[in-house]
């Protein structure tokens, strides 16, 4: 993947000092940053410093205390989940949802209708494009009308990343997707981010997996505490004091 310019472009995504406070605790303090199309931005920081809880002030299931979240210009703070579902803001959990009950292509299935609702050209090509990306993520050999208890639980967070860029998103929010998974499964999730980009969707990348971060990110920033202790280029960032102290340093967070 290579680095992209953000010269002359105006970004899709953009954070506004976003706050937000759970009684005492400050989940997030301040925090600004842009997303570009085709762009992957990293997302990093120990255990509750804030990450998830930006990812879900960015869908809506949180709402912002104060600050501006935009996209394409327009403030989106006061629209509702589904809303911001529908222009563009697609994610990935922590740990794969889907439906438990139903098989694995009706669970495919919620990506294009979200594409349909959305009224994005070209959903007749779904199938064409479905069979790219189940192969990009490991899934050919996978009988389509089985349950999804009968995936993997790598091959569960593959495929609701399949369905996430089903619904061609402007904006695609991955939650820590290679958490549990083996170096092969690692490469089939590098495969999917790749496929983003190269559809201008911008990805805001939450990891744990370092060496991953630091080989795919153009731009990252790092949180600790709901606070933003650094931005950056992947080269700067590792070269930071804060972030290194923050890392190895100090007591053990609490959980997200």
């Amino acid at each position: 993947m290579t680095s992209i310019s953000n010269t002359q472009k105006q970004p899709v995504l953009k954070l506004i000092n976003v706050c937000k406070r759970f009684g005492g605790v400050v989940a997030a303090n301040e925090i600004s940053f842009e997303l570009y199309a085709g762009e992957i931005f990293g997302l990093i920081g120990p255990n509750g410093s804030g990450k998830t809880t930006l990812i879900n002030l960015i869908t809506g299931i949180y709402s912002v205390d104060s600050g501006s979240i935009v996209l394409d210009g327009k403030n989106i703070v006061r629209m509702p989940i589904h809303n911001r579902a529908r222009v563009g803001i697609v994610r990935t959990f922590q740990h794969p949802r889907l439906l438990g009950r139903c098989d694995i292509r009706a669970n495919i299935s919620l990506g294009k209708d979200l594409a349909d609702k959305r009224k994005i050209p070209d959903t007749d090509k779904y199938q064409e494009r479905m069979g790219v990306l189940l192969e990009a993520a490991g899934l050919t050999n996978v009988d389509l009308s089985d349950s999804i208890e009968k995936l993997s639980y790598g091959q569960q967070k593959m495929l609701e990343i399949v369905r996430a860029l089903l619904s061609k998103p402007k904006v695609l929010l991955l939650d820590e997707p290679a958490a549990g998974l083996n170096r092969k499964e690692m490469s089939y999730i590098i495969n999917l981010i790749d496929f983003a980009v190269k559809e201008d969707i911008c990805v805001l990348l939450i990891e744990h997996a370092m060496d991953l971060v630091m080989s795919i990110c153009q731009r990252l920033t790092v949180l600790n505490f709901g606070q933003q202790i650094a931005s950056g280029i992947p080269s700067e960032i590792q070269e930071n004091p804060a972030v290194i102290k923050a890392y190895l340093g100090g007591s053990r967070n609490a959980e997200n």
